[in-house]
């Protein structure tokens, strides 16, 4: 077996890279071939057994935060060469998102959406394939947000493109901005949003009594790329499901309000 240090060595090298990718301000065709391959490596490095093992001999943590940060702002620059690419009419690829894709369907678990759902995604991106998917595939109304304008731009005129006469609404906007959050049945967080707990624990107040939350998150080895699992109010959150997924770079845990049992009449 190797030393730990070995396996510090490994996430320095991607560390190096990682930040070498997103230096460059634009892509060209040759980088973001290159970009796609370290990310589908690093992909494969995550879910690769023999490291899972090896994740409690991690002797420096900020390791963990440095590969984390690094790794989204890679994905992120990724999706807007993608969106562009797709713009200039160049086709998309989709092999690309086939990670997301195959999570769509078991993303609420028995909270199905269905076409009077109201989906809520937190962290929609450029390349805003969750809405597009849910979108199509069960004519719901979708509303995506996130903190990144250009991004939301860009989503914007993909949907325009993949998504005419889907029900999708994309805003640069903070949860709490939000009109009509009461009608949202579901939301979903991306994995590679930070303040989801936090924004979580604003929402119980926001939300009505039913709405369903997929929290998208991964721990261990599985924390390099996405943002771990916490704790949360239990007087205002319960999980109602634990989805791990042992083949997919995320996890996804379900969350329901803690609604106190009502007390029987007489008592």
């Amino acid at each position: 077996m190797k030393a730990s240090k070995t396996f510090e060595e490994d996430l320095r090298i991607y560390l190096e890279r990682f930040d070498e990718a997103i230096q460059r301000n634009n892509l060209m065709e040759e980088e973001a071939v290159a970009l796609e391959e370290l990310i589908n490596e690093y992909s494969r490095f995550i879910l690769n057994e023999e490291y899972i093992k090896r994740w409690d001999q991690l002797a420096d943590p900020h390791l963990v935060d440095q590969l984390r940060n690094l790794s989204a702002l890679s994905v992120a620059k990724m999706e807007k060469y993608r969106a562009r690419k797709l713009l200039r009419g160049d086709g998309v690829i989709a092999d690309y998102f086939q990670n997301i894709e195959s999570c769509i369907e078991e993303e609420f678990g028995q909270f199905q959406v269905t076409r009077e759902s109201t989906v809520l995604l937190v962290g929609s991106g450029s390349f805003p394939m969750t809405p597009l998917l849910i979108a199509g595939r069960t004519c719901s109304k979708v509303i995506g947000i996130d903190i990144d304008e250009e991004a939301v731009t860009m989503g914007r005129q993909v949907v325009d493109r993949l998504g005419k006469g889907l029900n999708i609404t994309l805003e640069f906007s903070l949860v709490e901005q939000l009109r009509d959050l009461k009608e949202v049945s579901h939301i979903i967080f991306s994995s590679t949003v930070e303040a989801k707990y936090d924004i979580l624990d604003q929402l119980y107040e926001l939300t009505n009594e039913e709405v369903v939350v997929s929290m998208r998150y991964g721990d261990g080895l599985k924390s390099l790329f996405n943002f771990p699992s916490r704790e949360v109010d239990k007087k205002k959150w319960r999980i109602a499901e634990n989805s791990l997924r042992p083949q997919q770079i995320f996890d996804i845990l379900i969350y329901e309000k803690n609604r106190p049992a009502k007390s029987q009449e007489g008592n």
